[in-house]
């Protein structure tokens, strides 16, 4: 099972790795206004998320998963768990919106400015706060 955890936590980096990195290319994208620049943008964003970030997610899910069946009799009954799984809920629907921004930028529809990406940019700290405090401190 040690394996299992260091495997989650190994993808769960990569995952936020992802998650920090494409708002910033957001940034930089939405203050784009030469072609070459922006074709480039497109072309790491998609890869960024496609093929880094969605593989990182869905591994440390499954990981997660399974370390959490194992341990259901433990877990099922804390409160620190059920704000973790909720909060990894939250962050799943924030790689969702990040998914759909990338298409946006894909297809020249991009609506926010990039000070709204610099603020967006800055909601996956508060989940990896609350995730890691209620993993490692576990207050309830």
């Amino acid at each position: 099972m040690l394996w299992v955890k260091a495997f989650h936590i190994v993808f769960m980096v990569t995952w936020f790795a992802g998650l920090f990195y494409l708002p910033r290319l957001f940034v930089y994208h939405a203050m784009s206004d030469d072609a070459t620049s922006i074709e480039r943008f497109k072309v790491m964003e998609r890869k960024l998320f496609w093929g880094i970030m969605t593989p990182g997610a869905v591994i440390t899910i499954l990981l997660g998963l399974w370390m959490l069946i194992q341990g259901w009799t433990r877990y099922s009954n804390v409160l620190w768990m059920h704000i973790k799984l909720v909060t990894v809920g939250l962050l799943v629907l924030y790689h969702i919106w990040c998914g759909k921004l990338a298409l946006d930028f894909k297809y020249d529809r991009n609506s926010h400015s990039h000070v709204w990406y610099r603020w967006f940019n800055e909601v996956p700290v508060a989940f990896l706060v609350i995730i890691v405090a209620m993993t490692i401190v576990r207050p309830f």
